[in-house]
């Protein structure tokens, strides 16, 4: 399952305070086993049924990471979208997301600096309508005269 909202560029001229943007994707195990192959991050919290049942999880999950990643897609595809520059990001994990989840990655335009052409975003993905990422992003936002 991969659900986003329309894609496309929204330039620094036409963003407002409030605009957001989302995506919905399901996290399955091959999602988990590709991001440790191009992470080489084979904890085996991640990957281990018999270990990740006796961490404090209780069970596997995913990289704090590749959720994350659900954010920047976000960021890169639709909010601001092509051309936007990654300057930096804050993220606190607040709860795991499991094989099978339904993450939603939420972006939210909280401040536009026109001089500078950064935008700060407000990040977030939630499982069942519950937080389990957050964070602030700051980027360079495509402008029409380049």
């Amino acid at each position: 399952m991969f659900d986003q909202a329309p894609r496309g560029t929204i330039y620094l001229e036409d963003l407002e305070v409030g605009m957001m943007r989302h995506l919905e994707k399901q996290v399955t195990d091959r999602d988990i086993e590709m991001f440790a192959e191009v992470s080489s991050d084979h904890n085996p919290v991640h990957l281990d049924d018999e270990y990740a049942k006796q961490s404090i999880f209780h069970g596997r999950i995913a990289h704090g990471m590749l959720t994350a990643g659900l954010i920047s897609a976000v960021i890169g595809e639709q909010l601001p979208g092509h051309g936007t520059i990654y300057m930096n990001q804050s993220l606190t994990f607040l709860a795991p997301v499991r094989p099978g989840d339904i993450v939603r990655a939420e972006v939210e335009v909280l401040e536009i600096n026109h001089a500078k052409r950064r935008v700060k975003l407000d990040c977030r993905c939630l499982v069942d309508g519950k937080k389990v990422l957050i964070g602030e992003g700051m980027v360079l936002a495509p402008t029409r005269a380049g």
